[in-house]
């Protein structure tokens, strides 16, 4: 006998979705080397440090018995907020429950899978619902995976592109996020955050008329605006990697 579930009565539902995520990859488990060099990092780009949720990514550690709580209570100390913890054995994983972290299993073991419904006889709605702005997106260009977003991407949006390329005709305001696998295409100013190949994508790469990004993100290689050469400011760029560096150059 299978349970309906009034929709007009639920209080939420759940979604697959896709999140920008700051990952914090350590190379020492010793809390007094990462509060040194988060100090310095701090001091250099305070901005930066403002409540960025974090994943601790401990693959590289070989620390069974991890001082997780005392690495979690530095990153708060520097503004820092720890929401998961990626690899690590049993006893890591234990640690990060008891802390109230979220874990994920190493990157090479990780497979998407789908979500359960909160109903068993009613299926996981598939489209995003409609809101504000939703009026502005196109659909996906025709024989192509990417997407067309038509419209200013306001603070506080989030517009992403989970295959393939996202273009933005219109401007990307500060406070926003626009995301891709594929490159990210914005035909007016880029003043927010651009993330490109966030599945990463080397080859991925961020073109704009006009730059101020607050962010900029390629493969998880990223520059804050205080790091980029002031004479591109306000320049139409392209932005890419080149030996895992991020370039950024002109557009003639």
């Amino acid at each position: 006998m299978s349970l309906k579930v009034d929709r007009d009565s639920m209080a939420f539902t759940f979604k697959g979705g896709m999140l920008p995520m700051t990952v914090m990859e350590l190379a020492s488990a010793d809390p007094e080397r990462i509060r040194e060099q988060l100090a310095g990092k701090l001091s250099q780009s305070p901005a930066f440090f403002q409540h960025t949720p974090v994943v601790l990514n401990v693959e590289k550690l070989d620390e069974p018995h991890l001082a997780l709580e005392r690495i979690c209570a530095v990153c708060r100390a520097h503004k820092l907020l720890p929401v998961a913890v990626r690899g690590g054995p049993d006893p890591v994983k234990q640690s990060a429950w008891a802390l109230g972290l979220g874990w994920f299993p190493p990157q090479e073991a990780s497979r998407p899978r789908s979500l359960e419904s909160v109903a068993p006889d009613e299926p996981t709605p598939a489209e995003p619902e409609a809101g504000e702005g939703a009026e502005q997106e196109a659909p996906p260009v025709k024989g192509s995976s990417g997407r067309i977003y038509r419209g200013t991407v306001r603070s506080g949006q989030q517009v992403t592109a989970p295959e393939g390329d996202l273009v933005v005709i219109g401007a990307v305001n500060a406070g926003a996020e626009v995301l891709a696998a594929g490159s990210v295409h914005v035909y007016g100013a880029l003043r927010g955050r651009a993330l490109a190949g966030i599945h990463g994508d080397l080859q991925a790469g961020i073109f704009c008329r006009e730059l101020h990004a607050e962010l900029l993100s390629v493969a998880g290689n990223y520059k804050r605006l205080e790091d980029i050469d002031p004479r591109l400011l306000g320049t139409a760029v392209q932005v890419r990697l080149t030996d895992n560096q991020l370039g950024i150059t002109t557009l003639t």
